[in-house]
């Protein structure tokens, strides 16, 4: 039996581990950290009792995802949350855009833009679990469905901008930008439609659940069935060098995955790697920051909008130009005075997260890479802008920059949790330009949110990068 060595224990480092040790190879996981989980980890970090996701928090693609579904890990007690609205998107004349597998709660708070909304994004909707698994598929592969990701391929490759200006009121254009902006980067550029329309889908389809208990109920679940398989993780161990992995596994490995940043694996394994490689990799870079700030609070959100008092997730940013102007600004390393906010309310569909009327708020805003100061306040203020009142309600805070963050999980690079920029090119080609980007060289494989399809707790770069290792394999 081959061994195997995964680095890095997040969503990708476990989904790469289970196909790995589903082909009978004996699996070993390797995490720096204490605790299994990348970004996929829930901790109390404000006050006792509250359950706050450290990174990942709301999963529209963890439902959407054919190799989570296949594993099929409610088996292993992943339990799935759905808020009553999965997303809304106030502005300060009170109204908010809302995106929700309701069509009619989408249909009252877009007015007139409904029908243009549903028509423009037509092709997502209609195709969904056919687009959706094609564009987690591996960049270069022969389509299944060539006719929805060309229909899907055509909005997708225009700026989210343009796309906005196609609605006549402000709710639609706002409700998509930042539905766009989960990118991390400017919005006037070619592609920056593709993620927001696949946001659009899930909100409408699969919707935008939580797992109940926190985010590490996935670890858990993904844990459970790689042990069962034979494999294990071994957690509070550091991997500086390949020559490490020996002792680790017992055995030398046939395959090291490396679900880490670009920046980890050539610290790794470098020497390794053909110059060719270790310079594009060197070359690889990485985008906007994460500024975290967890609340604990005495009640609810004071939200003006009703509707954002029942939905799971809520945009802050004000109107579209609002929203791309900020963005436009962190990407060229300036702070906006009022950054793009993402905020969950987890527990109004998981009680569980928190004691009696106290409850547990996440948020974070996007900063510029590398951000040193506090965006605490600025995270504040927009919220109170849409919910007066907040301020008073707050308990507790737990703040993270990027410094912070990268502390906590190396593969933050400068606070970006994307694991790298999502420019033109590093949308369609991550970490390089290459046929297959999770071969590093003999052996060897990248498989985190640097590879296609990039970000987000799906699994899917980890099983194509496994999927190719044990293609390898067989080839020897």
């Amino acid at each position: 039996m081959s061994a195997a060595v995964v680095v890095g224990s997040g969503p990708n480092g476990l989904a790469a581990a289970i196909r790995l040790a589903h082909a009978g190879l004996r699996v070993t996981v390797v995490e720096a950290a204490d605790r299994p989980g990348g970004g996929a980890r829930t901790a109390k970090l404000t006050l006792p009792g509250l359950r706050h996701d450290e990174c990942s928090a709301v999963h529209p693609t963890a439902v959407a995802s054919p190799y989570f579904a296949a594993l099929d890990l409610g088996r292993h007690g992943l339990r799935w949350c759905w808020p009553d609205v999965d997303l809304a998107h106030p502005l300060d004349d009170g109204r908010a855009g809302v995106a929700a597998r309701d069509p009619d709660a989408t249909a009252e708070s877009l007015g007139a833009d409904h029908r243009r909304w549903r028509r423009l994004f037509a092709p997502v909707l209609a195709d969904f679990e056919q687009v959706i698994g094609e564009v987690l598929g591996p960049p270069l592969h022969l389509p299944r469905h060539p006719l929805a990701l060309a229909r899907f391929g055509l909005r997708a490759a225009l700026p989210a901008t343009w796309v906005a200006r196609l609605f006549a009121d402000e709710p639609a254009r706002a409700l998509f930008i930042g539905l766009a902006a989960h990118k991390f980067g400017r919005l006037d550029t070619p592609l920056s439609t593709a993620v927001g329309a696949i946001f659009v889908g899930t909100a409408h389809t699969v919707g935008w659940p939580v797992a109940a208990g926190g985010s590490g109920a996935i670890t858990d679940a993904l844990v459970a069935e790689l042990t069962a398989h034979g494999g294990r993780v071994v957690t509070a161990t550091t991997v500086h060098d390949l020559g490490e992995l020996t002792e680790i596994a017992g055995a030398t490995p046939a395959v090291v995955m490396f679900d880490t940043a670009a920046r980890g694996a050539l610290r790794i394994a470098g020497g390794r790697l053909p110059p060719r490689l270790r310079r594009a990799l060197d070359r690889f870079t990485y985008g906007p920051a994460a500024f975290k700030v967890d609340f604990a609070i005495d009640g609810d959100i004071p939200w003006t909008n009703p509707q954002c008092r029942r939905a799971g997730t809520v945009h802050l940013g004000g109107t579209a130009a609002q929203i791309a102007a900020a963005e436009a600004q962190t990407a060229r390393g300036v702070m906006p005075e009022r950054p793009f906010v993402l905020l969950g309310q987890q527990y109004l569909c998981d009680p569980s997260r928190s004691q009696g009327t106290v409850n547990p708020i996440y948020a974070y805003a996007h900063v510029p890479h590398g951000y040193s100061g506090d965006a605490t306040g600025a995270v504040i203020a927009q919220i109170e802008r849409f919910a007066p009142g907040f301020t008073d309600r707050i308990l507790a805070t737990a703040s993270r920059g990027p410094a912070e963050l990268e502390r906590h999980n190396a593969n933050y690079v400068g606070g970006d949790i994307c694991a790298g920029a999502n420019s033109v090119t590093q949308l369609l080609f991550r970490p390089r330009f290459a046929a297959n980007p999770y071969r590093l060289a003999g052996g060897l494989y990248l498989c985190s949110s640097a590879t296609p399809p990039g970000a987000g707790v799906h699994g899917m770069n980890g099983f194509h990068a496994a999927e190719t290792a044990l293609a390898d394999l067989r080839r020897r």
